[in-house]
């Protein structure tokens, strides 16, 4: 993987990210994806590269998920956007008053984030949804130079049990040693001298939001707990 130790603008950054093949399963899982396509997507051309991060560079807050969907983020190039785990996470976010519309489609629909900026901790689509340590170690740099420089961040939004495992990773890899959390829907990780809050959330996948794992109204209350942590109300 390409050093990111002397990287400082988000646009090289980026570049660098979506240049990366470090991982031979995840790489030939996108391009085939990309290349076979879904039915209902014949007529797009798929983005088919690890995923850049999306929203406000100056957030104070830090969405970070698992990974892109295979015929969503994959195929449109933005996270969370094209497929049913977006639609959640957006309307909810506008609801909240984070986003400017409750919908994500493609990369130039007009969507922007104030307050908030969106990444996973697996940057290319992974089989089954499901990234393997190694490929989960191979992204973390990515992770990494992002909490280096959202220089405003004050909270995280874990959605998930391995977006939540890697933001710990992260804090122990930072000197942050004492930061530690059981995952749970609604667990809250005070936060502590330089380090950010953590908040975490069930994953607004299409099994967790069908199932009734997660409600409307159990999302919306976690981005309300998050307008308070920020003083919004």
């Amino acid at each position: 993987m390409t050093a990111l130790t002397d990287v400082v603008d988000w646009e090289t950054f980026e570049r660098v990210l979506t240049q990366c093949r470090r991982c031979e399963r995840l790489v030939a899982w996108r391009e085939q994806v990309a290349r076979e396509k879904r039915r209902a997507y014949q007529d797009w051309d798929y983005w088919g590269r690890p995923v850049p991060g999306l929203g406000d560079r100056r957030a104070r807050v830090w969405v970070v998920g698992l990974a892109p969907g295979a015929h969503g983020a994959n195929r449109t190039g933005r996270m969370f956007t094209g497929d049913s785990s977006g639609d959640f996470l957006f309307s909810a976010l506008y609801r909240a008053g984070f986003a400017n519309q409750p919908v994500a489609r493609h990369r130039d629909d007009g969507l922007v984030l104030k307050d908030v900026y969106i990444s996973a901790v697996c940057r290319c689509a992974p089989p089954q949804n499901r990234p393997m340590r190694e490929e989960l170690n191979n992204c973390f740099p990515y992770l990494a130079w992002e909490f280096r420089h959202l220089s405003r961040l004050e909270g995280i939004v874990a959605l998930g049990q391995i977006a939540l495992q890697g933001v710990l990773q992260l804090f122990h890899a930072s000197g942050f040693k004492e930061a530690d959390l059981k995952f749970g829907h609604g667990v809250f990780l005070p936060a502590s001298q330089k380090r950010p809050w953590v908040l975490a959330s069930y994953h607004p996948s299409r099994q967790n939001t069908q199932t009734g794992r997660l409600t409307v109204e159990m999302f919306d209350a976690i981005w309300q707990r998050v307008r308070e942590l920020l003083g919004m109300v």
